[in-house]
């Protein structure tokens, strides 16, 4: 079995990382437990100081209307209304007075002692008022020096609904029952009062354990009864598939009950926001440690990780990937070594760069001057015709040659402007003319703006003289037509002849030695100007041939349009 082993950079690292992550792991657990035990004292307190909140928010209700009732049961203008049926606007106005001060709203009547609704505040129907007489005043008569408080569920019109009922018994002066006024109160008025914040569930029960009010109805029982199920000391419950904290309180002045309830399961986001909390905390000692484990373990190594990470970035094609090492050692003098021999490579490339530039361009050249012997030689046996048959045109000959011949060696660069370019071989053509005894027919249809583009230089001289080399073989007339446009900004110029085409074998075989890199065949024209484009510009630059056999070849040249300078 082979044994692991560890430079002593990994080994310094490894010992910290495993001395460093034993603490943090501990903190993290006992953080934990801390977290658990903070977040169920947090249940207990808010559980606690809800219930308190919402007792004395209900003590002060209760207090209210008990003691309007008794005020009311008392109130001269609601005697006169039984007695007399008169100031029901000033019962009213009583009534309003004290019901819009209230954060618990109600339903307000008031019934003679022979069960008439001489005032209410809200539409009531025959079965509401049969249950007031049925079972509310009954009670409020068993003792009428009381104040009545019960709960009651009535459903009002518009879905307003009262959950509990204060009664008062009206009696004169001879301590006889003359009518009863009964305050009940709205529901959804109660549901907002028990609504704190830090608290889930709240229910408001009678000493029957009967809800008064909740804002969860899923604890009503049976009954509408809230008999939740205890367990550890009545101090938590059981509700659907919750575990909650419960805590119970009750009203100072009457049976009333106040029940809060939390839950004591870990919430779904407090859960995710604490993983999210250990993960980036996690995240960040782990590259903290590393950071600083890699640091201790690299204090003895820094030296040669210089230089293997030179050597790395050399072996990736960075050529200036140069160390700075004041060790004052032996390492000192190795990196000093190493960026003397990236001199010298650095060196040594520049040459064969510069090496490769002047092939590049003494290949142009060359295959530049290719294009003049087939000139010159045809140019010379049409002058030395002329000369015999007609001075004058020999005349303009030696002037045409002369201004060619001019252009095509002492013309400095290797790019001209089209329109130069253009008259020579206007010349070119011109010249051809005297030769065939005007056989020959040429076009020109290029825009002045084309013509100052940049171009190779004899780029289509070539080119037609390929044209008129081959055309004549079954053709007394030719004609060429030269033609420019500018495509997706390349410049497309065609050379196109009506002479006698190329068969498909012999043009599939001119295709084929266009594309290769090396020409062993007789077409030399036409590959020295492909050859010549593609050094110039790329492989996806050069000539197309087409061509049918007995009508005429179609020559396209494709370059970059490169637009040139007036003063070229």
């Amino acid at each position: 079995m082979n044994k692991t082993t560890r430079n002593f950079k990994e080994t310094l690292k490894y010992l910290f990382l495993r001395y460093a992550m034993i603490p943090i792991i501990l903190v993290f657990a006992l953080f934990s437990i801390f977290m658990l035990v903070a977040l169920r004292i947090n249940v207990i307190n808010n559980t606690k100081e809800a219930g308190k909140n919402i007792t004395s928010s209900l003590d002060e209700v209760y207090t209210n209307y008990y003691e309007e009732a008794k005020e009311m049961s008392k109130s001269t203008a609601v005697k006169n209304l039984i007695n007399t049926r008169l100031d029901s606007n000033l019962v009213f106005d009583e009534f309003y007075k004290f019901n819009n001060s209230q954060e618990v709203k109600s339903v307000f009547h008031v019934v003679d002692n022979k069960g008439v609704f001489l005032a209410t505040t809200t539409p009531s129907d025959s079965d509401i008022e049969r249950f007031i007489i049925r079972n509310i005043i009954p009670r409020i008569k068993e003792k009428p020096e009381e104040v009545l408080s019960q709960r009651d569920t009535l459903n009002y019109p518009f879905n307003r609904r009262t959950v509990y009922t204060f009664g008062k018994a009206i009696v004169n002066e001879s301590s006889q029952i003359i009518g009863f006024i009964i305050f009940q109160l709205y529901e959804e008025d109660m549901q907002q009062l028990i609504i704190v914040q830090d608290n889930e569930i709240t229910v408001v029960t009678d000493d029957y354990n009967s809800i008064i009010a909740t804002n969860n109805n899923s604890v009503k029982g049976l009954m509408n009864k809230f008999n939740p199920k205890y367990y550890h000391k009545e101090k938590y419950v059981q509700l659907g598939k919750g575990n909650y904290y419960i805590n119970k309180s009750s009203l100072s002045i009457a049976p009333v009950y106040v029940y809060t309830l939390n839950s004591i399961s870990i919430k779904s986001i407090i859960f995710i926001l604490y993983f999210l909390f250990i993960l980036i905390v996690s995240t960040v000692l782990w590259f903290l440690i590393n950071h600083l484990a890699e640091r201790m373990s690299s204090k003895n190594t820094e030296s040669i990780d210089k230089l293997i990470h030179s050597v790395n970035e050399l072996q990736n094609g960075k050529m200036d990937s140069y160390v700075d090492i004041n060790s004052g050692d032996e390492f000192e003098v190795l990196g000093h070594q190493y960026n003397k021999m990236l001199d010298e490579l650095n060196e040594l490339i520049t040459k064969n760069e510069e090496l490769s530039n002047l092939r590049r361009i003494s290949e142009i050249k060359q295959l530049q001057s290719q294009f003049n012997p087939h000139f010159i030689f045809n140019v010379l046996e049409t002058l030395r015709y002329s000369m015999v048959i007609a001075p004058k045109d020999a005349e303009k000959i030696i002037i045409g040659l002369s201004r060619l011949l001019r252009y095509s060696v002492n013309y400095e660069g290797q790019k001209v402007l089209l329109k130069k370019d253009l008259d020579y071989i206007e010349d070119y053509l011109e010249l051809n003319k005297f030769r065939f005894n005007n056989r020959l027919e040429y076009t020109i249809d290029i825009r002045e703006e084309m013509k100052e583009a940049l171009v190779p230089k004899l780029l289509l001289q070539a080119i037609i003289e390929n044209s008129i080399k081959y055309a004549y073989k079954d053709k007394d007339t030719l004609i060429i037509e030269i033609k420019g446009n500018i495509i997706e900004g390349n410049l497309i110029l065609e050379v196109k002849d009506n002479g006698s085409g190329i068969g498909e074998e012999q043009l599939q075989d001119i295709r084929r030695i266009l594309s290769e890199p090396q020409n062993s065949s007789e077409h030399i024209g036409l590959y020295n100007v492909h050859r010549r484009l593609v050094l110039l510009y790329g492989e996806n630059y050069g000539i197309a041939i087409n061509s049918i056999y007995g009508k005429g070849t179609d020559v396209k040249i494709t370059i970059p349009y490169e637009a040139g300078d007036f003063n070229v």
